[in-house]
């Protein structure tokens, strides 16, 4: 059992960056490959990065060089740097582990002028 609690969200600027943190609680966290997927208003959830744990990463094209994921196993927590936001990045961040039906609530992401 993985449960996965996000925080991190809020509103900001064009161009400024924000942080997303996810904790996770369970055991297993350290062996699995953990994702942040993001779902904009009327549009299907999307993939946004994958990180193993080891600590390869993979990344959607439309993040690539603004976004950066990593994680910490001794926290069990993986997180979500973003930079370079832009209004199209607006979405409910949620994370994942991967292959899993274990999610979080989610968080608000929220880019405007």
């Amino acid at each position: 059992q993985v449960q996965l609690v996000e925080s991190g969200g809020g509103l900001v600027q064009p161009g400024g960056s924000l942080r997303l943190s996810c904790a996770a609680s369970g055991r297993l966290f350290n062996i699995l490959t953990m994702a942040w997927h993001r779902q904009a208003p009327g549009n299907q959830r999307e993939l946004v990065a994958s990180v193993t744990m080891r600590g390869t990463t993979n990344y959607a094209d439309f993040v690539k060089g603004r976004f950066t994921i990593s994680r910490d196993n001794a926290k069990n927590t993986v997180y979500l740097q973003m930079n370079s936001l832009k209004p199209e990045d607006t979405a409910v961040y949620y994370c994942n582990a991967w292959n899993t039906n274990y999610w979080g609530q989610g968080t608000q992401v929220t880019v405007s002028s």
